[in-house]
Formats: structure tokens, C-alpha cells, sequence
């Protein structure tokens, strides 16, 4: 009797991988662009009072993590570049293992950032009047932008495990 055939390994070509990490990066830093110049002035009895993203923590924090992740995609783009055009892995199965756990770190990372941005956006809208529109669609729009950022990030992790080194 002939042994069970092994089961097949989907591998993601590493092209595939460098698109998923640039197009990753091109949300985030889009992100980080809108997020950062955010402003919002309101006269009160002839004061200017002027507001930025962040003056207010859950917008501190996704810029935070909008910074972190592109740090970390920067990084891992330029080590799928080596291994695109030489077609050797650096690092070998240590690097493999970097990039499965940074990429469910900074992709789980993102995602709060995100969620702390609409929950914050959110809670001014509540509190705010219909003046403040302008400044809270454009906080809401660069949450949105880190949350596509996950979800890249997220593929990236996916394509990531796939190679994983098969230990049986």
C-alpha cells in the first residue's frame, strides 16, 4: 500500500507579499498625513480658539500607531525586496518567524489605533455641535485609511504563515 500523499503547501509568491507590504504602507502613510495636519478653529466672543488632532489622546495614539506600523512595514518592505530580486531569505527561519509574529502584532496594533480614533471621533460628535463636521469626517477618514492599513497588514500576516517553516 502506497503512503497518503503529503498535503500541499500554498505558498504566496514573494511579489505578492511586497505588494500587499507597499500598498500597506501608502494607506498608512496617507493616514499619518491626514490625521497630522487635522485642524479646527471656532471663535468665542472674539477669541480664536484653534484645535488640532493632537491635542486629544486617541488621535496621539493612532498617530502612534500609524508611525509604529510604518516603521515596521518600512522594514519588512525593504526585506521583501531582497528577496524578490536575489530569491534568498535573510535571516532564514528566524526572519520567517519575525515577520508571522510582528505581522499579527502590528496589524492587531493598527486596528486599535483605528477603533480608538472613530470611538473618540464618535464621543466629539455627541458632545460637539455641527461645527466641528468638518474636522471630525476628516479624523473619521484617517482612521478609515489605518483601518484598510489592518487589513492589508492583516493579508500580509496571512501570506506570512504560509512560510512558516513545516515542522512535523
Amino acid at each position: 500500500m502506497a503512503p497518503p500523499p503529503l498535503p500541499s503547501t500554498t505558498i504566496v509568491p514573494p511579489f505578492v507579499n511586497l505588494i500587499v507590504r507597499v500598498v500597506t504602507l501608502i494607506f498608512l502613510l496617507i493616514s499619518l498625513i491626514v490625521i497630522a495636519t487635522n485642524r479646527y478653529t471656532t471663535s468665542v466672543s472674539f477669541i480664536d480658539i484653534k484645535t488640532k488632532s493632537t491635542d486629544f489622546y486617541a488621535y496621539r495614539y493612532l498617530i502612534s500607531t500609524v508611525v509604529i506600523g510604518m516603521a515596521y512595514t518600512l522594514l519588512q518592505t525593504a526585506f521583501s525586496i531582497f528577496f524578490v530580486t536575489t530569491g534568498n531569505r535573510l535571516g532564514g527561519e528566524g526572519l520567517c518567524l519575525l515577520d508571522f509574529y510582528g505581522d499579527k502584532f502590528i496589524s492587531y496594533f493598527l486596528a486599535t489605533g483605528a477603533a480608538a480614533s472613530f470611538a473618540m471621533t464618535e464621543e466629539l460628535r455627541r458632545l460637539s455641535s455641527s461645527d466641528m463636521d468638518k474636522f471630525l469626517n476628516t479624523s473619521n477618514a484617517a482612521a478609515s485609511l489605518c483601518l484598510f492599513g489592518f487589513f492589508f497588514s492583516a493579508a500580509s500576516s496571512i501570506f506570512s504563515s504560509y512560510n512558516l517553516p513545516k515542522r512535523a
